[in-house]
């Protein structure tokens, strides 16, 4: 049987935490932070844990991950 394939834009944003949940960094973040609030910006730094209705459709495409 072949090996099957994680796609690569999920290895790329993505990573798995020892649970199994899925991480990702925070959107909204790129541009256009002036408009922002100084709260948004306080609470968008770092990394974010995905909901279980994301986590359903970004868990398929990373057959590898727990």
């Amino acid at each position: 049987m072949p090996k099957m394939k994680t796609k690569s834009s999920c290895k790329k944003r993505f990573k798995v935490t020892a649970k199994g949940k899925i991480k990702a960094g925070q959107a909204g973040k790129r541009h256009g932070m002036i408009k922002r609030s100084t709260k948004f910006i306080r609470d968008a730094r770092g990394t974010q844990v995905l909901s279980k209705a994301d986590e359903q459709i970004i868990k398929p495409m990373m057959p590898y991950s727990r």
